[in-house]
């Protein structure tokens, strides 16, 4: 594909544009371990951060953890300005958006980070004003694959109905909240199929955005 393909672009965060520092990661893990009663080994961990095994809530609930309980003690044990620090940006992503920057694209974020720790990492790498909008999934907005922070993004673009769209993002919720959008999704693969444990199949899979034609 080229990126002129599309008339504008919308991405998630985590695992997409950044990452964290597996430090910072094992560290909220053990505190929230120690709070529940219950440790994660560095699988699991890294299987509910970068959403691995599809959607996380079923994810807990096989392991027996009731998201009821784990997601206000997650949320507790998560330090904004720890995580900014902690939090680095993709080459290859930086220079997919600067691209798209030189050609007039509406670009977009839309994340299952929440605002408190979404406006503190994007400030600190400084790259908030790379984004026309930014939406946080809430329950009460959605969350991906559910396509309403997908929509709701579009009409903040002002781009609803004009052009064609692609959402790009590292796991197979990005993908299923493009398709139910109506939008086309690129899929980039960070991590080992092996590992995740399933293929994740988009419109395109990519394992870097160099990938991407320009």
């Amino acid at each position: 594909m080229a990126v002129d393909s599309y008339d504008f672009w919308l991405f998630d965060l985590d695992g997409t544009l950044v990452d964290a520092e597996w430090s910072y990661t094992r560290d909220v893990f053990d505190r929230v371990g120690d709070r529940l009663g219950r440790p994660f080994s560095d699988r699991e961990a890294e299987v509910l951060w970068h959403g691995l095994g599809g959607a996380r809530d079923d994810q807990l609930r096989e392991w027996n953890i009731p998201p009821t309980e784990f997601w206000p003690v997650f949320h507790a044990e998560e330090d904004p300005q720890l995580r900014a620090e902690a939090t680095y940006l993709h080459d290859d992503a930086a220079e997919l958006i600067r691209s798209l920057h030189a050609r007039d694209r509406p670009v977009g974020l839309v994340t299952h980070c929440q605002a408190f720790l979404t406006g503190p990492v994007l400030e600190h790498l400084d790259i908030r004003d790379w984004f026309d909008t930014v939406v946080c999934c809430t329950e009460e907005l959605g969350w991906k694959p559910d396509p309403a922070p997908v929509r709701h993004a579009i009409r903040e673009l002002g781009v609803e109905g004009e052009g064609t769209g692609v959402l790009a993002g590292d796991g197979a919720n990005d993908v299923g909240a493009a398709w139910n959008a109506g939008l086309d999704s690129i899929h980039v693969e960070r991590h080992d199929p092996a590992f995740r444990g399933q293929c994740v199949l988009g419109d395109y899979r990519i394992t870097t955005f160099r990938d991407l034609g320009q």
